[in-house]
Order: structure tokens, then C-alpha cells, then sequence
């Protein structure tokens, strides 16, 4: 009998030449030839099929924790840095399976999270991956997902997208609703063609009552892919964590720093001290501290938590929960700055004229102890008179140093004239049981000031060293509004009555003059909101296009790391600049730092758009209880296929359907944004007065339907002075006949 080769010699071969793994190239690599010797080595084969140490594919044999030259994958999400990854179909090894790293080429089919491919894989070393895949052909196409409310029939269901604009309902058959109930929130994706004019679905998650308390911000995150759960191995990392030693830190804990933050805060990332400065050469000056949680101590460049992190981009905040960027015992615990326990920080003392002019700066890496944690009521009361048992103590040393430092920062702003919006901030209480209870408008002290105006001069500080280190960045963009913009609102501006001068460079302080023209009159929150609109959006960049908005040169965020990924890569490029330690900016950090820009760029707008929606939607069911009431309000927003109307009460927004604004044709005027009656002239534009009623409120897509009853104080006008009667004229003769007729514009 030919002699037979051992188990760890036939899964050597086996994975040396993964191309040759049937029964007969074993027998022909290892020289049997005997009918006696083919049986036993089948019996060998058969064992370490058993033992699991070989997969049988058909007619050949593979080591079980890898994987054949040709696979068929399924693509998953891209990771933070936007490349494709994938997993096997099939694989039959107890371990995880491997990482396989997804190689397009030029042609290639574009490739999304669920598409199934058949690749070529070649093993790789060094990498954090154990296979490079080739796109041989793709088998099939990612699948359509949704959010809805399902509603159960005897044919399976339907489900109804929660979606504002999505009309068509998705058809469940009976065998795809993974047992959901009538009414409950499911995901589902399409399984299936159209039938009947609506496409073909299967449940594959129940999300529960979307009237529960978790259900308005929970649909949000699945509707924006917000990431919310945290890897094993992201966990583990966080409680692996350790408190900072003092080392070569900078010991600041005789410092008296203190966090003002508002009353409901879930982190503390910034501290602030001030003092007068004693330098005689700067009279009636301060020296300004801020202090930041030193994130970079905790999450280390290439780490699980640094990749998830950057996956993030920043934390989401909802009326009943967060999303963090990092886990809470970071977020909460190891890198807040609470009261009375040392924490590691990354500070700047600031030399402040008493004109607000930052004179000088000095950057640390140090030890600090918080001498309380406060929130802006708590501060104002204090400073008004009615300090408490914990400000009391503070009140002298601590916060009317602050105070006068920030009378200083205020004359540096008023002579550097950022924007000055005034919007004010909707606060919507909840009960324990996530029901809204009331809406209301936040209070706005001169506590929130302070700590904003000390937070952007350490912002401008921080950008201005690493721009003096020549080390790289992020720095934080706002670009000037574009030509269009400013023509739509300076036609806001004149058809309110306003002026915004034309044919000179745009400076904040213009825009400022237009809105203090329009502050206490009617147009005060149209002009406000529309000049914000006419902005364009603040973003990442490692090139410095300046903050138009802020009016400054240089800008990067510093002071947020705990929620903000953009801030942690400025602390690690000071620790770089200065030779603080080993956890500063990496090579793959800066290689990556245009896509990391754009990455969580991306993922403040998903933030911002999760956030509004959610608001949407408890705004829509606080309101639900009181469809058929009157409401006035103002119009925030002209299409033509309705109005769009802020209500005064709440701030929210609703819409009035082209059919309800009036009984007769209406014309749309994209440039000036009015809608134009045929037969009376009657011309609405952003910022008319209206009453309003509630036709409908939807909180689960959080629209709301409203009927128009007045506007400008009065009814609307019916044809030919008609009111309440209904004419309907073809649009041609209905705009010859305006061309004959003086239009009457009702602004004021």
C-alpha cells in the first residue's frame, strides 16, 4: 500500500494549492495510486471533513477556516474611510469570518451594502484584512430599504412609509411579515417586482408601537443610519480604559476651572477660568483659561475606538436620548469634567486686552480638577443677585472675573461684527413615559454668551498654532453665501420694506444693518430666517477658506472632543506640534484627513437632518390632540404646490395645499417666492401674517395639514370680491388678464 500522507500534510497541501482540492489531485499530488490506498484516504479525508477541519464543496475538498480562490460575497456597509468590505456566504469554520477587503477597478458595476458577488480572492499579509477580493460579476442588486407602519390583512399586510413624501404603500406577503402585528413599526426591504402597482416587501425588523416613547427618535436613527450600537470591541476598549496619570502633565488643579453647561447636560468637555491680567502693559486685560477633556489620551490613533469614532463623526442629540460618539465611560465618566476629580485636559491660557483682542496664547497638556459643574440658570442667577449654595462660594473669584472678561470679549465682537441671528431654540419636554408634555423657546442668558465667545477665541487660538507648527488640520469653513442667494433675500428685504446694498463685497456687517433694520417689527423673524437661509453650510476642511459667519481668518473647533471628531483631530495635531506623546496625529491620519473631512462633514448634516425630524414628529404629536383649532403664524416658505407656515405658538411648520390658499388660479414666482392671484392680485409672499387650521397631524411622519382662514388680518378674497365662492379659470386667460391689472401687494 502506497504510504499515506498525515491530516497536517493534506491541510498544508490543501491550502497551498487551493485550485487542486479534489479527491483525485490529493491522491495524485501525494503518489496513490491503489485501489486500498485511495479507500484509506478517503477514511483520512472523511475524519478531517468530521473534525472540521475541511469543507467538502462538491467533488473537492478546502481548509475550513479559509476560503476558495472563487467566492461568492456579500457586500457590507463601506467603514469610515469609504472602502468596501465584504463577508462569505459560506463559511463553515467556528471562528468569525475573515475580513475581505473589496479591490474595484475602473468599469467595475457601482457596489452597495447587500449586493452579492461572485470574486476572485487572493490572501494578503500586513493588512487588517486577510483577503483582497476581485469583482467578477455581481449576482444581484442591494436591496430598497424602509421605514413604515405595518397593517395587517389576510394576504399578509401592507406597509405604510413613515416618510413625508413617500405616497405608496409596499405589499407584505403572508409568509414575509416575520410575525408583525397590526400598527407596529417594521423595517422591511424589497424582496420582489411590482404587482398591482405597488413593489413587493419582507419585515426583516419589528421596531415596536411607534407611539411608544422610544419610537419617534428611534425611527429617526434607523431612518438616517445613525449608528447605534457599539462593537464588542469598541466596549471592550472603553472599559479597558484607565484615569490619566499626572506624568509630564501640567498640573493645573489649583486652577479654579469650572463647567457651565445647560441644566440637562450629558457631557462636560470644556472648563473656563479668568482673572485680571496684572501685566501693567496691558491695562484692564484678562487672562482667559480654557480647559478641553483630553480625548486623545483615551482613543489612540487606528484603534477600534478611533475607527468608530470617525464612523460617527459626532454625537446625535434627541429630546430623549443621545447617540455618543464614544461609549458612556468615556463620554460620561473618564474624559467628563466633573466636579472635584482630576481629569487630563488639553488647555490654552489666552492674554485678552480689554478690548477683546487676544494678545497672546500658550497651549498645555495638563492635570486639571473642576471647581464646579454649573449650568447657564444656576450662573445668571448668581450673577443677578440670587447665588446658591453652590455658587455663592464661586461668586467673587470665579464668576464675576468671568463676567467682566466676557464685557471685554463683547467689545471685540461688536468690533468684529460676526452675524447676529436671532433664532431662538425650541425646548420640548418630555414625561417619563416619552410623551410631550410642553414646547417652548429656551432661555437665552448671558451665561450661554460667555461661554460661547470663550469657546471661539480658544477655537481661533487653536488654528492659529497649528497653523504656526505647519502641522495639518481641520479647519472649520464657512464660505460666503453665493450670487443667487443674496438676490433672493435682498428681494425678501425690499418687499418687506428693507434694503440690502448691492455691487460692494459682502461683509457680515451689512447683513448685520439689514437686521437690525427689521428688529421689533413684524419682519424681525422673516428677515432672520431668511438671511439664515441664504448662508451656505459651515464644513470640514484641511484648506483654509475662513469663517465668513464668525467673521474670522482661521478657525477650527477645539473645544468639543467628547462629541466631535473634528475637535480630536486638532488635539492630536497639537500633541504632534509639541512633542506631548506618542497618541498624536499619525501618518494614516493625515493621508486620510481629506476623506475623514468629508466623512464627518457628511455626518453632521445626517445629525442635523435626524435631529429636525425628530422635533418634527413630537412637535406633530403634541399638536395631535388639537386638530380643528386656529393658530396664526407666519409664511416661511413658498412652492408651487402650497405655502409653508410657522406657527407662532410652537415654531413648527406646516403645510397649506395650493387647493386651500384660495378660490381662485394662483400664479408662482420662483424669484421673488409669492404666489400671485389671478382675479384679485392678491400676492403671498414669505413673512405674510396668516390664521390657520389644523386639518391634520401625523406624528409618525411628523407632517401637518392646515386650511388657510386669513391672511394680513383679513379673509381671503373669492373672485370678483366674492368671498367663499369658487370660480375656476383656465391659467392662460387668467394671465392675460393680469397682464391688464395692477398687482396689490399685502405686506404690511
Amino acid at each position: 500500500m502506497d504510504q499515506l500522507p498525515s491530516k497536517d500534510q493534506i491541510r498544508q497541501w490543501i491550502t497551498d494549492n487551493p485550485t487542486l482540492a479534489s479527491k483525485r489531485d490529493i491522491a495524485k499530488a501525494f503518489g496513490i495510486k491503489g485501489g486500498t490506498a485511495r479507500i484509506e484516504l478517503k477514511r483520512l479525508l472523511k475524519e478531517l471533513e468530521d473534525e472540521g477541519a475541511l469543507a467538502r464543496r462538491k467533488r473537492s475538498y478546502r481548509d475550513a477556516a479559509s476560503l476558495p480562490p472563487v467566492s461568492i460575497l456579500q457586500v457590507l456597509a463601506p467603514d469610515a474611510a469609504g472602502d468596501l468590505f465584504a463577508k462569505p456566504l459560506e463559511w463553515l469554520a467556528d471562528e468569525a469570518p475573515p475580513r475581505i477587503h473589496v479591490v474595484t477597478r475602473s468599469g467595475d458595476p457601482a457596489l452597495g451594502q447587500g449586493d452579492k458577488i461572485l470574486a476572485r480572492l487572493a490572501a494578503v499579509e500586513g493588512e487588517d484584512h486577510v483577503y483582497e477580493a476581485r469583482l467578477i460579476r455581481k449576482l444581484g442588486s442591494n436591496a430598497v430599504r424602509l421605514l413604515g407602519i405595518f397593517r395587517a390583512s389576510h394576504e399578509g399586510g401592507r406597509i405604510v412609509p413613515i416618510d413625508k413624501g413617500a405616497d405608496k404603500e409596499w405589499r407584505v406577503p403572508r409568509d414575509a411579515t416575520l410575525g408583525a402585528e397590526d400598527g407596529e413599526l417594521v423595517e422591511a426591504e424589497q424582496s420582489g417586482p411590482k404587482r398591482l402597482g405597488l413593489p413587493t416587501a419582507r419585515i426583516v425588523a419589528r421596531l415596536g408601537d411607534p407611539a411608544g416613547p422610544r419610537a419617534v427618535s428611534l425611527i429617526a436613527i434607523h431612518q438616517h443610519g445613525i449608528p447605534d450600537q457599539f462593537p464588542d470591541t469598541v466596549i471592550a476598549e472603553a472599559d479597558a480604559a484607565l484615569p490619566a496619570p499626572l506624568g509630564d502633565r501640567e498640573d493645573l488643579r489649583a486652577l479654579p476651572l469650572v463647567t457651565i453647561d445647560p441644566i440637562d447636560a450629558r457631557d462636560r468637555d470644556d472648563a473656563v477660568h479668568a482673572h485680571p491680567d496684572e501685566d501693567p502693559s496691558n491695562p484692564g486685560g484678562y487672562i482667559l483659561w480654557v480647559a478641553i477633556a483630553d480625548v486623545a489620551h483615551y482613543v489612540t490613533p487606528g484603534s477600534a475606538l478611533d475607527r468608530e469614532a470617525r464612523r460617527r463623526g459626532n454625537s446625535t442629540y434627541f429630546p430623549d436620548r443621545v447617540v455618543p460618539m464614544l461609549p458612556d465611560v468615556l463620554s460620561g465618566d473618564l474624559c467628563s469634567l466633573h466636579e472635584h476629580v482630576d481629569r487630563p485636559c488639553m488647555a490654552v491660557r489666552m492674554k485678552v486686552s480689554a478690548q477683546g483682542a487676544k494678545l497672546s496664547h500658550r497651549f498645555t497638556r495638563g492635570m486639571m480638577r473642576s471647581q464646579g459643574s454649573l449650568h447657564y440658570g444656576q450662573v445668571q442667577a448668581a450673577i443677578d443677585g440670587a447665588a446658591d449654595a453652590k455658587t455663592a462660594p464661586l461668586l467673587d473669584e470665579v464668576l464675576k472675573p468671568l463676567y467682566a472678561c466676557y464685557e471685554a470679549l463683547k467689545r471685540g465682537r461688536a468690533i468684529r461684527q460676526p452675524l447676529d441671528l436671532d433664532l431662538p431654540e425650541r425646548k420640548i419636554e418630555l414625561s417619563d413615559a416619552g410623551k410631550v408634555l410642553s414646547v417652548d423657546f429656551r432661555e437665552r442668558f448671558d451665561a450661554h454668551k460667555l461661554i460661547e465667545e470663550c469657546m471661539i477665541l480658544a477655537n481661533v487660538a487653536a488654528a492659529e498654532e497649528l497653523i504656526r507648527l505647519k502641522r495639518p488640520l481641520l479647519f472649520r469653513v464657512h464660505e460666503e453665501p453665493s450670487p443667487e442667494k443674496l438676490d433672493a433675500l435682498r428681494e425678501v428685504a425690499e418687499a418687506s420694506g428693507f434694503t440690502l446694498a448691492k455691487g460692494q463685497v459682502l461683509k457680515t456687517a451689512h447683513l448685520n444693518r439689514l437686521l437690525a433694520q427689521a428688529q421689533g417689527t413684524e419682519f424681525d423673524e422673516l428677515l432672520n430666517i431668511s438671511t439664515l437661509r441664504s448662508m451656505t453650510q459651515a464644513y470640514y476642511n484641511p484648506q483654509n477658506f475662513g469663517h465668513f459667519g464668525l467673521a474670522l481668518l482661521n478657525y477650527a473647533h477645539f473645544t468639543s472632543p467628547i462629541r466631535r471628531y473634528s475637535d480630536l483631530i486638532v488635539h492630536r495635531a497639537l500633541i504632534l506640534g509639541h512633542g506631548w506623546g506618542k497618541d498624536g496625529l499619525s501618518a494614516q491620519d493625515i493621508d486620510t484627513l481629506e476623506e475623514t473631512a468629508k466623512l464627518i462633514s457628511d455626518a453632521e448634516r445626517r445629525s442635523m437632518a435626524a435631529e429636525r425630524d425628530t422635533v418634527d414628529r413630537y412637535l406633530a404629536a403634541y399638536l395631535s390632540d388639537r386638530v380643528g383649532h386656529t393658530f396664526t403664524g407666519r409664511v416661511s416658505g413658498v412652492q408651487r404646490f402650497g405655502l409653508f407656515v410657522k406657527l407662532d405658538e410652537t415654531g413648527a411648520d406646516g403645510l397649506i395645499p395650493i387647493r386651500e390658499v384660495g378660490r381662485e388660479f394662483f400664479h408662482f414666482d420662483a424669484d421673488s417666492q409669492t404666489l400671485r392671484g389671478a382675479d384679485t392680485g392678491l400676492t403671498i409672499g414669505l413673512g405674510a401674517r396668516v390664521t390657520v387650521r389644523l386639518a391634520e397631524a401625523v406624528p409618525v411622519t411628523g407632517g401637518l395639514m392646515l386650511q388657510l382662514l386669513e391672511i394680513e388680518g383679513g379673509a381671503l378674497p373669492g373672485p370678483k370680491g366674492r368671498p367663499g365662492r369658487y370660480s375656476p379659470r383656465k391659467p392662460g386667460k387668467a394671465a392675460a388678464q393680469d397682464a391688464k391689472r395692477k398687482v396689490i401687494r399685502k405686506r404690511r
